[in-house]
């Protein structure tokens, strides 16, 4: 296995361990669980603000965060929307701004790497 197949074992996975999880409340708690995904839904559609910067938004609220999952997931949804690496740099520049060094370095590790990843996937 080269390190691209290992990467996108990893990303995917990780995407997919979100989505089984989220299944697997969907099974115990289904209208809470539908009203959250209604709600996300809706926030993430085109609107004033539109998918790509909504993504590169909820990318920074992340990496503050710390909350990896998320790191992968908005860095993925904001490829998918067409965000270049200067505009998820910037995303990360904001987000350490406000979270100091572990804000930064889940940006310039987990972020980047997610988003070449999803980018050379895309392209």
């Amino acid at each position: 296995m080269d390190m691209h197949e290992e990467d996108r074992s990893f990303f995917d996975q990780a995407i997919l361990d979100y989505k089984e999880g989220s299944n697997r409340l969907e099974k115990g708690l289904p209208e809470m669980t539908k009203s959250y995904f209604d709600f996300t839904e809706a926030c993430f559609q085109d609107g004033a603000i539109d998918g790509k910067q909504k993504q590169l938004i909820a990318l920074g609220i992340s990496i503050y965060a710390q909350d990896e999952y998320c790191i992968m997931y908005h860095t993925k949804g904001a490829v998918e929307h067409g965000a270049e690496e200067n505009e998820v740099m910037e995303t990360i520049a904001v987000s350490a701004a406000l979270g100091g060094g572990a804000a930064f370095s889940q940006g310039v590790t987990l972020a980047m790497e997610t988003f070449d990843h999803y980018h050379d996937v895309k392209h």
